[in-house]
C-alpha cells in the first residue's frame, strides 16, 4: 500500500486528495481557497473528522502548509512524518508537444512547464507553484506531473492541424493540443469497461463551467472540442465556444476593442453568462421553467452545439457504441441530457427519460433497452486518475 497525494493547484485554490493506492481508498480530501485574499478558507474532510476553518492564506506554501498540519494532527491525523508520502502527483493543465505522457518531474520538466506559461497564463503559473512548493514540504516525495493535454497527443494530424501556412505549426507549435485530457480517458476506459468492449467508438461529453467533447476509438483520442486555447468548442458559462474569426476582426476594426478586451469578452463574458446574464446553469434552467425566453434559447443553443459535435465524431469515427456524459452538469442536470438526446434516433441514441431523470452518483446507462447508441453517465474522478498514474510511474 502507498499514500498518494493528489495536488490540483490553481491561481487562488489548492484542491488535494490523499489516496491510499492500489486499493484506491480516499483518507482525506479538501481545498484551500481564495489563496492571496483577506479571508481565505480551508476545508478538510476524513474518516476521523472534517472542518472548515476561514483564515488568511497568503500564498500556495501557506495552502499546503495547512493541509500538511490536518494530515498530521497529534490526534486526528493519518500520517506522522512527510516520508509516510512517498509519491505526490500534481495536475499540470498544458504540456504543449513537449510530454505524450505522465513523467516524473525534474528540472528539466519544470523548465518545460515555464516554457509553456504563454499557452496557459491562469493555469500553468499556479500548477509549477504547487510543485515547488511541495518539493519544499515533502523533500523526499517523487514528484509527478499529470497533463491535462497528454491524452489528445494520439490525435491525428489531420485533425490536429489549423489550415494556416506551415510556419506557424513548425516553428511556433500553433495546433490543436486539447484539455479535460484526464477527465475524458478515466471516464472512457469507464465506458469500456461497461460495455465490456475495448475496441469501442465514443464521445465523452464533459460539461461544467468549462466544456469539451472527445472522439474516443479504441480507447485513443482521435479528435477534441478545445484547440490551442480552452475557449473555442462548446459554449461554455464564460466561454463562448465556436465563433466565426470574422467576428474578432469586427470587434477590433470597427467597434474599436482592443485584443485584451476581445479576450476578455471571449473568455469571461460571453458563454451562457453574456447569453441570459447567469452562469451557473442550475439558475439557467430555474428562469427557463418560469418562462425566461432568453434562458430556454440558452439551453437550446448549448444543446443544439453539443449535437453537432456528435454528428461530426460520429461521423469521423464511422460509427459510434456509446454517448459518454459527465462532469457537474454532464452527471446532474438531466434537462440538458434530454435536449442533447431528443431528435437523435437517426443516429441510433434513444434516451430513456424516466431513467435520465433519476438522481444517482453511479454509473448508470440511461438510454432505452433497445438503443443501438448507449447513452452513459460517469462522475468523473481526475484525482483517482492522476493518483492512479501516478502510483504506475512510482512503483
Amino acid at each position: 500500500m502507498k499514500n498518494i497525494l493528489v495536488i490540483n493547484s490553481g491561481s487562488s485554490s489548492l484542491k488535494f486528495q490523499l489516496i491510499e493506492m492500489p486499493s484506491e481508498k480516499v483518507l482525506a480530501s479538501g481545498l484551500v481557497e481564495r489563496i492571496g485574499l483577506e479571508t481565505g478558507k480551508v476545508h478538510y474532510k476524513s474518516e476521523k473528522f472534517s472542518t472548515s476553518e476561514e483564515m488568511q492564506v497568503k500564498n500556495h506554501s501557506v495552502a499546503l502548509k495547512e493541509v500538511t498540519k490536518y494530515l498530521m494532527h497529534s490526534e486526528k491525523g493519518l500520517i506522522n512524518d512527510p516520508s509516510e508520502i512517498p509519491a505526490i502527483g500534481h495536475r499540470v493543465v498544458h504540456g504543449g508537444d513537449a510530454f505524450s505522457d505522465t513523467v516524473v518531474i525534474d528540472e528539466k520538466v519544470k523548465a518545460t512547464v515555464k516554457e509553456l506559461f504563454s499557452l496557459a497564463p491562469l493555469h500553468n503559473p499556479p500548477n509549477l507553484n504547487g510543485i515547488e512548493v511541495a518539493e519544499e514540504i515533502f523533500p523526499n516525495a517523487k514528484q509527478v506531473a499529470v497533463f491535462d493535454t497528454a491524452f489528445h497527443q494520439s490525435i491525428p494530424s489531420e485533425a490536429n492541424r489549423y489550415a494556416i501556412p506551415n510556419e506557424f505549426y513548425e516553428k511556433h507549435h500553433i495546433q490543436v493540443y486539447g484539455f479535460h485530457g484526464t477527465s475524458h480517458k478515466y471516464v472512457s476506459e469507464k465506458a469500456m469497461e461497461m460495455l465490456r468492449k475495448e475496441n469501442s467508438k465514443l464521445i465523452t461529453v464533459h460539461l461544467g463551467n468549462g466544456c469539451s467533447i472527445t472522439a474516443v476509438k479504441n480507447g485513443k483520442s482521435v479528435d477534441h472540442s478545445l484547440g490551442f486555447g480552452p475557449v473555442n468548442g462548446l459554449i461554455m458559462g464564460t466561454r463562448s465556444g465556436d465563433i466565426d474569426q470574422s467576428v474578432i476582426f469586427y470587434l477590433i476594426e470597427q467597434l474599436g476593442y482592443t485584443a485584451k478586451e476581445v479576450s476578455d469578452l471571449l473568455h469571461h463574458k460571453s458563454g451562457m453568462l453574456g447569453l441570459t446574464g447567469y452562469s451557473d446553469l442550475r439558475d439557467i434552467e430555474e428562469q427557463a421553467e418560469k418562462g425566461n425566453r432568453e434562458c430556454q434559447l440558452a439551453l437550446d443553443m448549448n444543446a443544439y452545439r453539443i449535437k453537432k459535435y456528435i454528428g461530426a465524431y460520429t461521423a469521423a469515427m464511422n460509427g459510434l457504441d456509446a454517448v459518454v456524459f459527465t462532469a457537474g452538469i454532464g452527471e446532474n442536470s438531466d434537462v440538458i441530457r434530454k435536449l442533447v438526446c431528443s431528435d437523435m434516433e437517426y443516429l441510433g441514441i434513444e434516451l430513456d427519460t424516466e431513467k435520465n431523470a433519476q438522481r444517482s452518483k453511479e454509473n448508470r446507462e440511461i438510454s432505452k433497452m433497445d438503443s443501438k447508441v448507449k447513452v452513459l453517465v460517469i462522475p468523473t474522478n481526475e484525482e483517482l486518475e492522476i493518483a492512479k498514474q501516478t502510483f504506475a510511474m512510482t512503483s
